[in-house]
């Protein structure tokens, strides 16, 4: 099983930062970005390293647990800014660029400026930061991975965290995503301002 290594970090010289996000798929809630910079590879916890990886592979239990460790390492062996883009901006400019807005955001928010980015994807970001689109990098590179994490995380508690709000989509359990309850929900009671109104099921529904 492929596992992600510093194996393309190590390729570029100076501080590299990962760049991924989460959230293209739901019908509600933002996209969610994080770019994430390890400054010393070799110092890196071992535990730690093992433990990461596509954050699609990873229970929401171990995400949990990755993160935590990953924020008590912030500033010291690492670095990294989220960035969210709302329903509202990604019915008006595409969840594609929305989701190239998100990353590069995350990007420019970073305190020390990286003098590479790896890029998860087919498609690079509008900086004159060298970069290097990765397709399947969270699947490669522990930066990309990382992020996603991070990304993960973030997304998966702010839609929870909505549940509260809106109880009767489920977000808690389905974060946004197209499950039978919360379309079920969407013919009862009709999109919220969360809900993405170019996406085609909400469209379909004539809500």
């Amino acid at each position: 099983m492929v596992k992600p290594s510093f194996d393309l970090e190590r390729q570029h010289n100076g501080l590299v930062a990962g760049c991924d996000e989460v959230g293209r798929g739901p019908l509600a809630g933002p996209v969610v970005a994080c770019a994430l910079t390890f400054f010393d590879y070799d110092n890196i916890p071992q535990e730690l390293l093992a433990l990461i990886n596509d954050s699609k592979k990873l229970t929401p239990v171990k995400r949990e647990k990755i993160y935590a460790q990953l924020q008590n390492h912030k500033g010291s062996l690492l670095e990294y800014e989220v960035s969210f883009v709302a329903a509202e901006e990604i019915d008006r400019i595409n969840i594609l660029q929305a989701s190239l807005k998100a990353m590069l955001n995350a990007v420019e928010a970073l305190k020390t400026r990286p003098s590479h980015l790896l890029v998860d994807g087919r498609f690079g970001l509008k900086t004159n930061v060298p970069q290097t689109p990765v397709i399947k990098g969270d699947a490669i590179s522990f930066s990309i991975a990382a992020a996603s994490i991070i990304a993960k995380v973030t997304r998966d508690t702010y839609m929870t965290n909505l549940h509260q709000r809106y109880p009767q989509f489920d977000w808690a359990s389905n974060k946004g995503y197209p499950t039978a309850t919360h379309l079920a929900a969407l013919k009862e009671h009709g999109p919220t301002e969360f809900h993405r109104k170019s996406f085609a099921p909400i469209k379909t529904l004539g809500v």
